[in-house]
């Protein structure tokens, strides 16, 4: 049996087809006025690829921040909840995740899971830029490089620059300074990655954990910000696999689980 998952986010409506425990089709559009009629584009496609029908589907379930008004989804489940289930799927082979670190366009979120792979707690930083994927693009910008390029850039880094800004704003008059006194822009990066993980580090050491570290979101696919992690938190950081997609996995996954239980 097939099953989808729709996350609805400020930025993008990300879809997630699956069936058993693999991710058969994954696709993206811009959140605009017609996210009803991007999700049902999004759900014929995906059904496209996979060669069935949407009546082929067990059911359909939504997240996110406007989950709620995607008409063709049977139910919806929160952002946390779907992260959960999202990393059962999507975590690298052998690896339980205990903490999952996500880094998203417009918010940040640390979430712990107990033995079972279910929230425990979580943490959200949603109020500020600062930390979150924009943050990345914004510093991108004034540096005139492309997201795909910070992760490696960073990495170039012998010096990293020290940006103690927690406001996104302040941060960029901060890098705007640190531009007129000749520094380089790898060292910059470094820095803005270093403050990243200093900020969202200290919010994951308010949990209990004994088991991984997963990361998921696009800044997952930041390589520089991943190493970040891993210096601040001494410890390896591993990434999802689809981690944009883990939302809209996550989801899908959750409307099987609710599907087994009959409900």
């Amino acid at each position: 049996m097939y099953y989808a998952g729709l996350d609805a986010g400020s930025t993008y409506l990300k879809a997630a087809l699956i069936k058993d425990n693999e991710v058969i089709a994954t696709g993206v559009e811009n959140s605009g006025i017609s996210n009803n009629e991007n999700a049902t584009n999004l759900i014929n496609m995906l059904c496209e690829k996979a060669r069935i029908k949407i009546d082929d589907l067990g059911c359909i379930m939504s997240t996110g921040y406007s989950r709620r008004s995607l008409d063709i989804a049977k139910d919806n489940v929160s952002e946390i909840t779907a992260h959960a289930f999202g990393v059962q799927l999507t975590s690298p082979e052998g690896i339980k995740p205990g903490l999952i670190i996500d880094i998203g366009g417009q918010d940040s979120k640390v979430i712990c899971l107990n033995n079972d792979g279910l929230v425990k707690n979580f943490v959200m930083n949603d109020k500020c830029a600062a930390g979150t994927g924009k943050f990345i693009e914004v510093i991108a910008q004034i540096l005139d490089t492309t997201i795909d390029k910070v992760g490696p850039l960073s990495k170039e880094s012998l010096s990293p620059c020290d940006i103690n800004s927690t406001c996104v704003v302040f941060a960029q008059t901060e890098v705007i300074s640190l531009i007129a006194r000749k520094k380089k822009r790898e060292d910059i990066l470094a820095g803005m990655h270093q403050s990243m993980a200093k900020r969202i580090g200290k919010m994951g050491r308010k949990f209990e954990y004994d088991s991984d570290i997963v990361m998921t979101g696009g800044g997952a696919k930041n390589s520089g910000l991943v190493e970040a992690f891993e210096d601040e938190l001494m410890t390896d950081v591993f990434v999802a696999n689809h981690p944009q997609f883990n939302g809209a996995i996550g989801a899908a996954v959750y409307s099987r689980y609710m599907a087994n239980k009959g409900l």
